[in-house]
């Protein structure tokens, strides 16, 4: 149980490279105006780092490991999609990792005063569902990647390809309010900044089309559903693990 313990603090830490980030925009906003301040820059990255907390996915390494094992064939036989063991696993980490995250919230404002606000109840209520909809979002990319499994052993290979991308355009390395308007017109088509720009823009206040984001969160999580469930059962015909 330590060890499990340890292990959920160093995955915690491991996603502090937000706060890396707002170090290097909140010295640059002091030097050259941005439009955003940098208190407003240190409460981006905080929101960035609880984001990235909340859609945290590994699904694709679990479930390329239970295609080269062959251990999949054991969850075919069980009376239930394969894809709820790896929710629930995701889910019950989430709870497990909370006192580590309050840990390093209370920890950021107590090195940076300057920097705490407390959120209207009405943005916390949007945030907490841009939150689920970003993890539910996060969750059908990597699970829809997953399906390559069938017919590759690095189906991981293609989800480091897409963590690149979603890195840079997502929001995770700057506020999309710092892109070019028309660079920032695109992407807002684009599934990435529905993962983390979305969900820290409403908790830190900055301004979102609710409608047009939302909606489009919904079409994205739809558009990956359908896919998946076409890869899912062209995957199947191909399997050949053990026993099946």
């Amino acid at each position: 149980m330590l060890e499990y313990r340890a292990e959920l603090l160093l995955w915690a830490l491991s996603g502090s490279l937000p706060f890396i980030l707002m170090g290097v925009w909140g010295e640059a906003a002091q030097q050259v105006n941005f439009g955003i301040s940098s208190i407003e820059f240190a409460r981006y990255f905080l929101a960035v780092y609880l984001v990235r907390q909340i859609t945290v996915v590994w699904v694709i390494w679990d479930f390329e490991r239970e295609i080269v094992d062959g251990k999949l064939s054991f969850r075919l036989l069980q009376p239930l999609d394969p894809v709820w063991h790896h929710i629930f696993s995701h889910l019950g980490e989430r709870f497990a990792r909370l006192p580590f995250i309050a840990g390093l919230v209370t920890l950021f404002f107590l090195l940076y005063p300057a920097a705490f606000w407390l959120p209207s109840l009405n943005n916390l209520g949007l945030f907490a569902i841009a939150g689920i909809g970003a993890f539910a979002l996060q969750f059908a990319v990597q699970y829809t990647l997953a399906m390559f499994a069938f017919w590759t052993e690095k189906a991981s290979s293609i989800q480091e390809v897409w963590f690149l991308v979603h890195l840079f355009l997502s929001g995770a390395i700057a506020p999309l309010e710092l892109f070019p308007s028309e660079m920032r017109s695109i992407l807002m088509w684009t599934p990435f900044p529905y993962i983390i720009n979305f969900p820290a823009s409403i908790l830190t206040g900055l301004k979102v089309d609710f409608a047009h984001d939302f909606g489009m969160m919904l079409i994205w999580i739809a558009i990956f559903l359908i896919v998946n469930r076409w890869l899912w059962k062209k995957g199947l015909r191909q399997y050949s693990g053990m026993g099946a």
